[in-house]
């Protein structure tokens, strides 16, 4: 069994916090093995009868553990989830919870209490740089055709009907159970054409005609897919300035193995990785900052940053994506940096050994790898 030792040091860290902790991720992002690693747990599969008879008195079976740590996988197939939780949480403090999800606790009426104050969260997202050394044959062009989901960065040479087959089942155990949407055809056809777009601007009638349903359907299809991590919908930043873009969001899948396989993408062009990138990017982001709160800029004629991360003091983080340094263009950058001044700035290419500024105008910016700048980013807290 892989150790993913950052992970398990997040795992640690929380429980310092609070005694539940709510992990999230999507399908076979690997919750079941991480929790399947840690020492000394009990472990229970919530999709078994036996460990839903077992917690239909929530109370017997906390006084039947205590002073444990409890793996409940799979918890959204409880009856009443949520009031094993706060019960945990409010009576028997001595108790560890891992409570697993493929959403954001409140996304579904199945929990009817969010445990706000009572729970740390955490999302295991794709792999990220730190889980490198623990899957052989790592290489970033390999991470970027198969994916970050391990089974599939594992398999030789994954599938079309693979990736097919998660997509069935993420409608049959995610979204039926916890949603109860209607019209497969629908929603999947959005899931795949998303995934064709994924880094594009956002509209929704764009997609109502090839989906077949009306343009709040395709709204509250695109706020499943985003509470349950298969979309990320990036919203552009702004102080409703005349020159700025602001109310049109951009979203992006959650995986580039399943992006490449429904662009139809059985290796990759050199023309390939820069799009890419900036998904790896952005996992890397998500993993290690554990924020969903990643904006981008754009202006009225198209000049655009990648991503800007929002700070409550000491201006905005701006960050451009360029698989290689010398495609760098400072254009945009600086005409963001006019408006908002105060802020750090990044560029993060693949192909930096080690980290080094310059200066464009008034302002400097950073250039940097994908490591660096996680590191910088923590440093910034």
């Amino acid at each position: 069994m892989k150790n993913r030792i950052y992970w398990q040091n997040k795992i640690d860290d929380a429980f310092r916090k609070r005694s539940i902790l709510w992990l999230s991720g999507v399908r076979r992002s690997g919750k079941t093995l991480l929790c399947q690693s840690l020492v000394n747990r009990e472990y229970f599969d919530c999709e078994l009868p036996s460990t839903r008879r077992m917690t239909d008195d929530p109370e017997a079976f906390l006084k039947g553990l205590p002073d444990k740590l409890i793996v409940l996988d799979e918890i959204h197939r409880l009856a009443n989830p949520s009031e094993l939780l706060k019960i945990a949480a409010d009576h028997y403090p001595t108790v560890k919870i891992i409570a697993t999800g493929s959403s954001t606790l409140g996304a579904s009426a199945k929990f009817r209490d969010t445990l706000a104050g009572r729970k740390t969260d955490l999302w295991l997202t794709p792999m990220i740089s730190a889980d490198a050394d623990i899957f052989g044959n790592f290489t970033l062009p390999r991470r970027m055709l198969h994916g970050g989901l391990p089974p599939f960065f594992l398999d030789e040479t994954p599938s079309e009907r693979e990736y097919q087959e998660w997509v069935d089942g993420y409608w049959a155990k995610d979204i039926l159970e916890l949603f109860r949407l209607e019209r497969r055809h629908s929603f999947q056809k959005l899931l795949e054409l998303l995934l064709v777009n994924s880094g594009g601007i956002f509209e929704a009638t764009k997609y109502a005609r090839p989906c077949e349903v009306s343009r709040p359907t395709i709204a509250n299809y695109l706020a499943v897919l985003e509470a349950t991590f298969v979309a990320h919908v990036i919203r552009p930043f702004n102080s409703y300035k005349p020159a700025e873009i602001v109310a049109a969001p951009k979203v992006y899948g959650f995986d580039t193995g399943f992006i490449c396989c429904f662009r139809g993408w059985n290796s990759l062009r050199p023309d390939d990785m820069g799009i890419l990138w900036e998904h790896l990017v952005l996992n890397e982001l998500h993993g290690c900052l554990q924020s969903r709160e990643i904006n981008y800029w754009r202006d009225k004629r198209g000049n655009e940053v990648d991503f800007i991360i929002p700070r409550r003091s000491g201006g905005p983080v701006a960050i451009e994506c360029k698989w290689r340094a010398d495609q760098f263009d400072p254009a945009a950058l600086k005409l963001f940096r006019g408006l908002y001044p105060e802020g750090v700035s990044f560029l993060v290419a693949e192909d930096i050994e080690r980290s080094y500024s310059k200066w464009f105008g008034n302002h400097e910016v950073f250039f940097c790898n994908l490591t660096e700048l996680i590191l910088k980013l923590e440093s910034l807290k």
